[in-house]
């Protein structure tokens, strides 16, 4: 049997995952706890899924994040981002070098996002970066 795929999901890809249980994306929420996949998470990219959970548009409070942060983290494997970190190819978004970051010293087998900034830089980094909906595609395949 073949290891899961290691795999960096955007921010935007797991909230939309987390906050909209009936939403296109939640797909992904029930492939990562089926360990269909790995998802890969830093220090950084948790930090940032932390804060964007307290938006206030998400009217989530303090327990509700935890739940959130309950269905996701513990399906996760951290990466350390050594110092100085990977050499990735600059992205026109500085919020967004992390999870480059994460995926080339995770040695994830893909980078998924719908963030433009992102997709833009494929075929910069050793795995693929691809869509929500390539990545559905070759996990149902």
């Amino acid at each position: 049997m073949s290891q899961p795929a290691r795999v960096v999901l955007d921010t935007n890809l797991v909230l939309s995952a987390l906050v909209f249980a009936q939403g296109r994306l939640a797909v992904l929420r029930h492939a990562w706890q089926e360990a269909r996949f790995v998802p890969l998470v830093s220090k950084t990219t948790t930090a940032e899924l932390i804060r964007v959970l307290a938006y206030p548009k998400f009217k989530l409070d303090a327990e509700a994040r935890q739940e959130l942060l309950a269905d996701y983290l513990p399906w996760c494997a951290t990466v350390r981002i050594p110092n100085p970190p990977p050499v990735t190819p600059a992205c026109r978004d500085v919020y967004d070098q992390p999870f480059l970051q994460l995926a080339v010293a995770g040695q994830a087998d893909y980078l998924v996002s719908g963030d433009l900034d992102l997709l833009s830089l494929a075929g910069q980094i050793p795995c693929p970066i691809v869509t929500a909906d390539t990545f559905l595609k070759t996990l149902n395949s």
